[in-house]
C-alpha cells in the first residue's frame, strides 16, 4: 500500500527519492510527496495528487540541493487524496517532517489534546498528530527522545521516517507492524518500505523488527530496541537484482511475469525435487521434520490470490498426504474461536511476507501453541522471520499488482510440501516418483501454453464488451475458477464470479443468457463427465462458453464457443497449467479496455494495514 523511501548520504537526495517512488508505484497509491533537508536551505516540501510523474513535473528545473530527505506514496485512509493530506506532514513550527505507513488508532483522542494545547492542524489525516506530538515533546527534550516518547503513546501500526530542521544530518526511522528495510551503501543509507526501492543502490540490507528504531547519519546507523537499548543487527545480502525488476522488452510487468512462469516454477523446485526417490528436499523444514511427522491437522491462512493457492494446497495435502486441512481467510482468522494445539500446523502464504492480516493470524496461532510455517517470496520479510520454519518461493520480484508468477510458484511449493509430508506418511514410492517426475515437466508445458498467447488475445476481442462473466471449475480447478474471476475483476474491472461447477444450478444459472458468458475449466480428469453436464446446461440457456480443456479433447469443441487447450498432466498439477490462459485472458481484456494493468485502480500490491 503506502510506500516510504528515505535517503541520507553524499548525493543529492531529490533524484534518488523520485526514482525510489517510481519503484514503489506498483504498490498502489493516490498521491506522492517529498521533503529534502539541508543546512543551507532548511526543508523543502513538494506534494502532488496522482502519479509520481506529477510530483516530478513540479520539481522539474528546480535545484533542490539537500543530501537527505524522505518521500512517500500515499494510499488514502483518513482524508481524501489532496495536497493537504499527502505526506510528508509537518508540525506547527515546520521543524518536524515525517512520512508514515500504517494507521494510528487513537489519533482523535491525541488530536483533541493537542488542539487544547494550541496546535493547529492542516490535514484530515491520522499521521499529522505524530509530527505535533514530536513537536510538543521536543520543547523539553532532544529529537530522539521526543520520538521515543511519541511512540510510547500512539496506538496502532507504523513505519516512520522523520527529519528535523534543527538536526539536518539525521533521519530517525521506526517500525511497528509496517515493514521498513535499511539499505547500506558507501557513506549513505537508504530506508524503504520495499526492497524494490533499494535494490538499485545496494543489496546489503537490515530488516527492522517491530518495536525497533534507527537513528541514521551519512556515516552511521544505530539501532535501538523498544527499551531504548542499542542493538547490533547483522546485514542480509539479497539475491534480487535491478535487472529482474525491469520489463525487459515486455509492454507491461504483468505480461513479463506471466511469461516468466516457466523460469519461476523451475526456480521454486530446483534442487528440491528428488525424482528417483519420489521425495522433496526442503531445507527450510529440515529441523522441523520430526515435529511435522506428528502433525495431525493443518490450517492454511492467507488472503486474495494466496488464499486460492491455499485452496489448491488443501486438495493436494488431503488426497496425497492424508492430513485434514482447513483454509481460512487470514482477515477472519483472529475473529473466530479457532481450536489449535501443538499437533496443528498453521501455514501462512504471502508473496510479500508483510500482509498484515496474515501476520496477525500466525501470531495468534503461535499464542495458541501451534507450529507456524511460511510460504513467502520475499527473503527476510516479517512472516519469514516470525514463523517457526518455512519455504521460499524464489520467484523473484513481482511488480504487477495482480499476482501471476507468485501464485504458480506457491502452487509449486504446495506440490513439494505434499511430497514432503506425504512420504513421511502413507504415500508410496511409486506415487512420489510419478508426482515428482510430472512436476519437473510443468515449466515446459507452460511454455507450450504461452505459445498460444496471440490466439488467446484474439478470443478476448469477442468478449471485451461483456460486463459479467461466470467462472466454473471442479475439484482441483474450483480454486482456479475463483482465481480467474479475481484476475478479470482486478485487471479488467469486469464483474465476475467463481463457482464450483456443481453449484451453478443452485443459483448462478439464473443469470445465464446470451449476454452472460461463462469460462469453464474442464480438463480430462476424474470430474470431466460432470463438467460436461454443466456445459450442456449453460448451452441450453444460450450462454456463450469458453473452455479450458486438455489437448486432444475433440468432444469439447462441439459443445463450446471457444477452446483453449492445455497439455495433459496429473490431475493434481492441472491448476499450474489451467490458470495461465486465465491470466492471459485477464491481461488482454484489460489492455483492450485501455486500462493500466500493472497498477489497477484502488488496489495495492501488499496490504500492510488491516
Amino acid at each position: 500500500m503506502c510506500g516510504i523511501i528515505g535517503y541520507i548520504g553524499k548525493q543529492k537526495a531529490a533524484s534518488i527519492l523520485i526514482e525510489g517512488l517510481k519503484r514503489l508505484e506498483y504498490r498502489g497509491y493516490d498521491s506522492a510527496g517529498l521533503s529534502v533537508i539541508s543546512r543551507e536551505f532548511g526543508v523543502e516540501t513538494i506534494k502532488a495528487v496522482g502519479k509520481v510523474a506529477n510530483l516530478e513535473n513540479k520539481i522539474n528545473g528546480r535545484d533542490i540541493g539537500g543530501t537527505a530527505g524522505i518521500a512517500h506514496t500515499r494510499w488514502a485512509t483518513h482524508g481524501k487524496p489532496c495536497d493537504q493530506n499527502s505526506h510528508p506532514h509537518t508540525d506547527c513550527r515546520k521543524n518536524i517532517f515525517l512520512v508514515h505507513n500504517g494507521i494510528i488508532e487513537n489519533y482523535q483522542e491525541l488530536k483533541d489534546n493537542l488542539v487544547k494545547k494550541g496546535h493547529k492542524f492542516s490535514s484530515e489525516t491520522d499521521t499529522e498528530i505524530i509530527a505535533h506530538l514530536i513537536e510538543e515533546f521536543n520543547k523539553k527534550t532532544d529529537f530522539k527522545s521526543s520520538v521515543l516518547k511519541t511512540l510510547k503513546i500512539i496506538k496502532g501500526t507504523y513505519g516512520l521516517a522523520i527529519i528535523n530542521k534543527k538536526e539536518p544530518d539525521k533521519i530517525i526511522v521506526a517500525r511497528l507492524g509496517s515493514p521498513l528495510i535499511l539499505g547500506i551503501g558507501r557513506e549513505e543509507f537508504i530506508v524503504a518500505s520495499d526492497i524494490a526501492a533499494i535494490i538499485r543502490h545496494t543489496n546489503k540490507v537490515i530488516f527492522l523488527e517491530d518495536g525497533e528504531m534507527a537513528v541514521i547519519t551519512p556515516e552511521n546507523c544505530e539501532i535501538f530496541n523498544a527499551k531504548n537499548k542499542s542493538i547490533n543487527k547483522g546485514a542480509t545480502e539479497l539475491d534480487w537484482s535491478l535487472e529482474k525488476a525491469e520489463k525487459q522488452g515486455f509492454a507491461h510487468f504483468m505480461l513479463k511475469e506471466i511469461f516468466e512462469q516457466p523460469t519461476s516454477i523451475s526456480d521454486a523446485v530446483r534442487g528440491r525435487l528428488v525424482v528417483k526417490d519420489g521425495l522433496a528436499k526442503l531445507g527450510g523444514l529440515k529441523d522441523m521434520a520430526e515435529k511435522l511427522r506428528n502433525i495431525k491437522r493443518i490450517v492454511i491462512v492467507s488472503c486474495g490470490t494466496s488464499y486460492h493457492a491455499g485452496l489448491v494446497g488443501e486438495y493436494m495435502l488431503e488426497e496425497y498426504a492424508g492430513l485434514p486441512v482447513e483454509v481460512e481467510y487470514a482477515s477472519e482468522f483472529r475473529y473466530r474461536k479457532i481450536l489449535l494445539n501443538k499437533n496443528t500446523a498453521i501455514i501462512a502464504i504471502s508473496q510479500s511476507g508483510e500482509t498484515a492480516d496474515t501476520l496477525a493470524a500466525i501470531r495468534e496461532g503461535k499464542n495458541k501453541g501451534a507450529l507456524t510455517l511460511g510460504i513467502v517470496n520475499t527473503v527476510g520479510s516479517t512472516i519469514a522471520r516470525e514463523t517457526d520454519a518455512g519455504v521460499y518461493n524464489h520467484a523473484g520480484p513481482e511488480i504487477g499488482v495482480a499476482s501471476t508468477k507468485a501464485f504458480t510458484s506457491q502452487l509449486a511449493i504446495f506440490v513439494l510440501l505434499t511430497l514432503f509430508l506425504g512420504r513421511q506418511r502413507d504415500m508410496s514410492l511409486i506415487t512420489g516418483k510419478r508426482i515428482a517426475a510430472e512436476m519437473n515437466k510443468i515449466p515446459r508445458l507452460i511454455e507450450k501454453i504461452l505459445k498460444q498467447a496471440k490466439a488467446i488475445k484474439k478470443i478476448t476481442r469477442k468478449y471485451t464488451r461483456y460486463q459479467n462473466i461466470l467462472y466454473l471449475g471442479r475439484k482441483y480447478n474450483f480454486p482456479i475458477a475463483l482465481e480467474g474471476a479475481l484476475k478479470i475483476k482486478e485487471i479488467s474491472y469486469i464483474h465476475a464470479e467463481g463457482y464450483p461447477s456443481g453449484e451453478m444450478k443452485h443459483g448462478p444459472i439464473a443469470l445465464i443468457d446470451g449476454n452472460f458468458p461463462s469460462i469453464i475449466i474442464v480438463p480430462s480428469d476424474s470430474v470431466y463427465e460432470k463438467n460436461l453436464s454443466g456445459i450442456q446446461e449453460l448451452k441450453a440457456r444460450g450462454g456463450k462458453i469458453i473452455a479450458i480443456a486438455t489437448k486432444g479433447d475433440k468432444k469439447i469443441k462441439k459443445l463450446t464457443d471457444e477452446v483453449i487447450y492445455i497439455p495433459k498432466t496429473l490431475e493434481m498439477l492441472t491448476p499450474l497449467l489451467s490458470v495461465v490462459p486465465l491470466q492471459l485472458l485477464a491481461y488482454y481484456m484489460g489492455i483492450q479496455r485501455g486500462l493500466d494493468v500493472d497498477k489497477p485502480r484502488n488496489l495495492a500490491k501488499s496490504v500492510t494495514v488491516e
